[in-house]
């Protein structure tokens, strides 16, 4: 008679590491790179205009003073486009070395609502063009500094500023902290319902809350879709043209759609792919979006129905994550396969569905050669009840709980990696921690204001006020 050991599976079989031998392998990083080290900020061998320059380059070139428009408009403006400067940068400080599946942009206009494929709505982080692992800091630090610039953007006093961004940290940790504690199985399953914090908190939260929920609400792709296209005399769904943000694309590029399209629908879920068979491609076009993506190519399809129903889809391009390319992050040998094996677009598809609690049914990738050039895309419905908070509009009190309320998130987010009790191991309460970090922020926020005002010089637009 065998014995367990005997067996195939016995004999290969080896325990994983416990969660108090994760947290004790976070604290043993202490000893290598101290949380007060966070602090560390080097300004040397920095070159921000060659990194921004080089990455215009690769961009639609009649697109690149559109984008140069938007990202001289602010320095909030700015730092939401430059997280490849802010990845160098990362790349250059001291590093806890605990690694993460890391949205490589979580700044506080990355995070926002978007409806569940149950129809309710979900509050997470809604970018992953720069996903990729990284230290768990990375992220914390992206998203701090976001809420400093965004607090000294919209004018509030600096006591406000750093409460948020210290208690950002805070949360965070005892977000990561309470979360490793439970088994990977209910992590997965955590998620944040806005309507349910709707009803939670004050008055004046709610209230901030409510205008959220009602535009993400009415910002459905059959609003859009009434908006943004029209019938020809054949009866075929045609987007409306609106240059430079809205233009048709020539029959070469679409001949080129056509052939790669199927590719998509393959990456899809097979109930999507069953759900296509419905649909047939009626037009598409060439849609300018965000600050830190005009000029990537970002194209709009249009899917109709026997009936004249209309669904649409946005496929974007995807470039290789600013955290491998400018703050060369190591990645796990299985990320780097896989990527080798589906592009960029792959890459972005696979790090939503780990990060984000629910993700767009429709998301896919495709691969596609272009003159000698690879270029990956990622697919997604257009505008599914996707919102955002406005931090003008935000009162001192909602700001302070929408802060929380992003690193709540990024926690559960980061919680999704095997390292997750190493991280909680590191950061522990998250009081030094905290410290470190909002020092690297406000430092980093003056560089980012300055590198601004470099960029306005550097392109031409007149001085800033």
């Amino acid at each position: 008679m065998s014995t367990t050991d005997d067996s195939p599976i016995g004999r290969t079989w080896t325990p994983l590491p416990s969660y108090a031998e994760h947290v004790a392998e976070g604290r043993a990083a202490r000893d290598r790179v101290p949380r007060e080290a966070l602090a560390e900020l080097p300004t040397d061998s920095r070159d921000p205009m060659g990194i921004l320059d080089a990455q215009d380059a690769e961009r639609v070139p009649e697109l690149v003073p559109l984008r140069t428009e938007r990202m001289a408009a602010s320095a909030f403006a700015f730092y939401r486009g430059t997280a490849a400067l802010m990845a160098a940068d990362l790349g250059r400080s001291p590093s806890s070395g605990v690694t993460v599946g890391s949205c490589g942009d979580a700044h506080v206009s990355n995070f926002g609502l978007y409806a569940s494929p149950q129809r309710t709505l979900v509050f997470d982080l809604n970018d992953f063009d720069e996903a990729a692992w990284a230290p768990w800091e990375w992220d914390v630090k992206r998203l701090v500094t976001s809420i400093v610039i965004a607090g000294q953007s919209t004018g509030r006093d600096d006591k406000v500023v750093r409460e948020a961004s210290l208690d950002a940290v805070r949360v965070y940790a005892r977000a990561i902290g309470t979360g490793a504690k439970r088994s990977p199985l209910k992590r997965y399953y955590d998620r944040f319902d806005a309507i349910a914090a709707e009803r939670a908190v004050d008055d004046d939260i709610r209230a901030a809350i409510d205008a959220a929920v009602k535009e993400a609400e009415k910002r459905t792709g059959a609003r859009a879709a009434k908006k943004m296209t029209e019938l020809d005399a054949e009866g075929r769904v045609v987007f409306l043209e609106s240059p430079p943000t809205m233009t048709h694309v020539d029959a070469e590029s679409e001949e080129r759609v056509l052939r790669v399209f199927d590719q998509y629908v393959q990456s899809a879920n097979i109930d999507i792919r069953a759900l296509l068979q419905k649909y047939r491609l009626s037009d598409m076009a060439l849609r300018v979006v965000g600050v830190g993506s005009v000029g990537t190519r970002c194209f709009v399809v249009s899917m109709q129905d026997g009936d004249d129903g209309v669904l649409l889809l946005q496929g974007k391009e995807a470039g290789q994550s600013v955290l491998i390319q400018y703050g060369e992050a190591e990645q796990p040998q299985v990320v780097t396969r896989f990527i080798d094996e589906h592009g960029d677009g792959g890459r972005v598809v696979g790090m939503q569905r780990i990060l984000q609690s629910v993700s767009d049914p429709f998301l896919g990738f495709v691969r596609r050669s272009t003159d000698g050039a690879q270029r990956d895309f990622y697919v997604r419905q257009f505008r599914d009840k996707k919102g955002g908070f406005d931090m003008d509009a935000l009162d001192d009190k909602a700001f302070l709980w929408y802060a929380d309320a992003c690193a709540a998130t990024l926690a559960r987010a980061h919680g999704q990696s095997p390292s997750a009790a190493s991280v909680a191991g590191y950061v522990g309460g998250g009081r030094v921690a905290g410290e470190a970090i909002l020092e690297w922020a406000y430092a980093y926020a003056d560089l980012s204001r300055a590198d601004w005002q470099l960029f306005r010089r550097h392109r031409g637009v007149e001085a800033a006020a």
